[in-house]
């Protein structure tokens, strides 16, 4: 997702290492208490927490302290319905609408909800990831052809325009091997996390190929390297902040240095307040602070930045 953040001005901040659990923690379920592998995540002004519950099959909204969440999208069972949603994995908040696009992923399809009302954007597309730019433009990520695509907001009767990848699954700098969550940033540069490459690939903006910006030794646990990359978001620094899933941690990558830091997590699996499970998506509020879907704990966690 496109955004500034302008908290970050520094390159050494640092993050509690102990969470706050700020949505379910629960256990896992269907009650508006629980998640049940939560994905993608963003955080708005008013600091609520909107969350893709994956295998749930919903969009839930957690007020600010709240004890429990709120069904915005989906919660009608799995199914293709118009008013029911299969596996969703992203979510955007589309500031010009005020309604939320989805990432419908085993319905193959980008979906607007906004007010209880549905509107099938995209079809036909193997969606994970999605990004809104400074001018509107809406971005997918398309595991099945291995590329991104670009579309003018409010035109998606085309098929878009390829902006990352779309050479074919591979590891050359012109090609992805599932792509997931995606970043946009003001340039409209597009980074990638390029899972299987345990990579991150950033595209320059009428790029035809990119180039590799965190991750660079294939799977692995040392700091120069990814076990499956996932949620990622770029500051005004060009400072990485990834979502590394199977090493249970959240990275910072300066662009060009040839290794990352971790910033929280790290301490192998688990569900104690310093560990993750299976961790997919992030966000950070305006204030600095790191919110983290904790998947397999079915928990969004909460990291205060130390001032």
């Amino acid at each position: 997702m496109y955004c500034f953040y302008h908290f970050l001005e520094s390159k050494f901040n640092k993050w509690k290492q102990n969470a706050i659990t700020a949505a379910g923690g629960n256990g896992c379920g269907q009650k508006i208490n629980q998640l049940n592998g939560p994905y993608g995540i963003f955080i708005d002004e008013k600091k609520n927490i909107f969350i893709a519950d994956c295998w749930e099959h919903r969009v839930v909204e957690w007020k600010r302290n709240a004890k429990e969440g709120q069904i915005i999208a989906g919660g009608n069972g799995r199914g293709n319905r118009i008013n029911q949603l299969n596996e969703p994995t992203d979510i955007i908040f589309d500031q010009q609408s005020r309604s939320i696009i989805i990432a419908d992923r085993e319905n193959r399809r980008v979906i607007r909800w906004m007010n209880q009302n549905q509107q099938i954007l995209i079809k036909n597309i193997g969606c994970w990831g999605l990004a809104i730019d400074k001018n509107g433009f809406l971005y997918v990520s398309d595991q099945k052809k291995n590329e991104v695509r670009r579309w003018k907001m409010g035109e998606y009767n085309n098929e878009g325009i390829v902006v990352a990848g779309g050479y074919g699954r591979g590891d050359k700098l012109n090609q992805l091997d599932f792509p997931f969550f995606i970043f946009v940033d003001k340039d409209q540069s597009v980074y990638v996390s390029d899972v299987h490459n345990d990579r991150v690939m950033k595209w320059r903006k009428d790029a035809t190929e990119g180039r590799i910006v965190a991750g660079r030794s294939g799977p692995g646990r040392n700091l120069n390297q990814f076990n499956h990359p996932q949620g990622i978001t770029v500051d005004d620094l060009g400072q990485i902040y990834m979502i590394d899933w199977g090493n249970n941690r959240v990275m910072r990558w300066c662009e060009g240095k040839e290794e990352g830091k971790i910033i929280v997590g790290g301490n192998d699996q688990g569900k104690q307040s310093n560990q993750f499970n299976g961790p997919r998506g992030l966000s950070f509020d305006d204030e600095g602070s790191l919110y983290v879907a904790d998947g397999l704990n079915n928990r969004i966690q909460k990291f205060e930045i130390n001032m």
